[in-house]
């Protein structure tokens, strides 16, 4: 059998994919796979990711492809799929998650702690942006785009002094670079940092079971819990909002923490409840956001990018 897989054409998703395929055969040794690339409009808007209006940036061309019936899966960083797919499409599997933490790279080899004043900070995310202020207020965090290996070569040149990536995309491409590794307590991920998904179309039931052979089933439940708490609160590229489930026996905590637009406020929320309920979990998590102030939060940030992209 051979299957036909949906990938971005960038070096972090031909590498996630390549891994994908070799987990697969491992538990399919008769199957054939062939990785069609495919350009997102991610891929082609060169705006600071938090300025672009839409969701899915990074995945819709690709899973339209599964729709399709051009590809037969698509793999993906599990990140940058939106909390609803089309009602075609599922996500079949989550293999085990990567590490989800943040990583600092700088020119000199500097930490956060101690790297100079007023050095320049490069990230693609609102949320590390806030994050990084609210520990370092004396340096300038501003966006950069392009690849891995592209941001952390531009360390090396006039424009940035340092910069923060997820470890998940260094480990899965390998890079030879150092780097220091950022607290989660401090630098809560992104819903579904550090997995990847691979969807398929709902009525494909062989390519399914194919596919959930390489499932991690705990962090499939803990994927759950955080995609139902982005999907209550409706966070995104445009609202730093960080979240990490984590599961322990038959039993899950999540916690979330969201930012001001400003950093100097700060929601923290950690619940626990049972494993095999993480929709439950996320919504209670969202719900007590929502008490706490979180639908404000949001729309100051929202106004905020509204201003960016006038001026």
């Amino acid at each position: 059998m051979k299957y036909i897989v949906g990938a971005r054409g960038s070096q972090l998703s031909l590498a996630q994919t390549n891994w994908v395929i070799s987990e697969l055969k491992k538990v399919n040794p008769g199957s054939e796979y062939e990785i069609k690339s495919i350009t997102t409009k991610g891929d082609t808007d060169s705006r600071p990711l938090f300025t672009i209006n839409q969701k899915g940036i990074f995945e819709k061309e690709v899973d339209r492809a599964v729709s399709q019936k051009e590809v037969d899966f698509a793999v993906h960083s599990l990140k940058d799929v939106p909390s609803e797919l089309d009602e075609s499409l599922v996500i079949a599997c989550i293999p085990k998650r990567e590490a989800v933490n943040d990583v600092f790279i700088s020119s000199d080899g500097s930490s956060l702690e101690n790297i100079k004043k007023g050095a320049v900070i490069g990230t693609s995310s609102l949320r590390r942006a806030v994050q990084v202020s609210r520990k370092r207020p004396d340096v300038t965090v501003k966006p950069i785009r392009g690849n891995i290996e592209t941001r952390i070569k531009k360390t090396s040149g006039e424009n940035f002094d340092a910069i923060v990536l997820a470890q998940a995309g260094i480990s899965r491409l390998g890079v030879d670079v150092k780097f220091s590794p950022l607290p989660i307590n401090d630098f809560s991920p992104s819903p579904g940092q550090g997995a990847i998904a691979i969807v398929a179309r709902s009525d494909d039931t062989n390519t399914i079971s194919m596919l959930k052979k390489i499932e991690d089933s705990d962090s499939r439940l803990e994927i759950e819990a955080e995609r139902a708490l982005s999907n209550y609160v409706d966070s995104g590229c445009r609202f730093p909002l960080g979240a990490y489930a984590k599961s322990s026996g038959t039993e899950m905590t999540l916690t979330v923490t969201a930012f001001s637009v400003d950093g100097k406020q700060s929601l923290h929320v950690t619940k626990t409840g049972s494993k095999n309920d993480p929709a439950s979990l996320g919504k209670n998590v969202g719900e007590e956001l929502r008490k706490k102030g979180v639908n404000d939060l949001a729309l100051n940030w929202r106004e905020k990018v509204e201003e960016w992209n006038t001026t």
